[in-house]
């Protein structure tokens, strides 16, 4: 199975947090799925970073790609069919990040991991 994390639930699993849904837990957990950070949540997480509302240990670029590599995470990158979905789109939800997660996960056929309840309303498999 392919999971995209929503970058809520990339957080929430690298510090253990409970609000992590325990379906979520699991998937992530499970050796045999293929997990998936985007390049929007990477982009995402720098601005934070940027604007002091999320604190990494060292720099963000090492913080990062250590996150990633201890944790067997693939990163997805943006492509043209992506961001072309978007207009396809229908307008539940309004943040930009989330919306290009949503038209990723739909296009690569992606289970999605966030505890969102306004993403269940696009024709995409979301776990929680």
């Amino acid at each position: 199975m392919k999971i995209l994390l929503d970058t809520h639930a990339f957080l929430w699993w690298i510090s253990d947090d409970p609000r992590l849904g325990q379906a979520a837990r699991e998937r992530i957990a499970d050796h045999r799925n293929e997990v998936f950070l985007s390049v929007a949540s990477t982009w995402e997480l720098a601005i934070k970073v940027n604007l002091g509302r999320l604190a990494v240990s060292g720099d963000f670029e090492t913080w990062l790609l250590s996150q990633l590599a201890g944790n067997r995470f693939e990163v997805l990158p943006i492509l043209l069919p992506h961001v072309l979905a978007l207009t396809r789109l229908p307008p539940h939800h309004k943040d930009p990040f989330d919306r290009i997660l949503i038209a990723q996960a739909i296009g690569e056929t992606m289970t999605f991991l966030t505890a969102d309840a306004h993403i269940a309303q696009y024709p995409v498999e979301v776990v929680w």
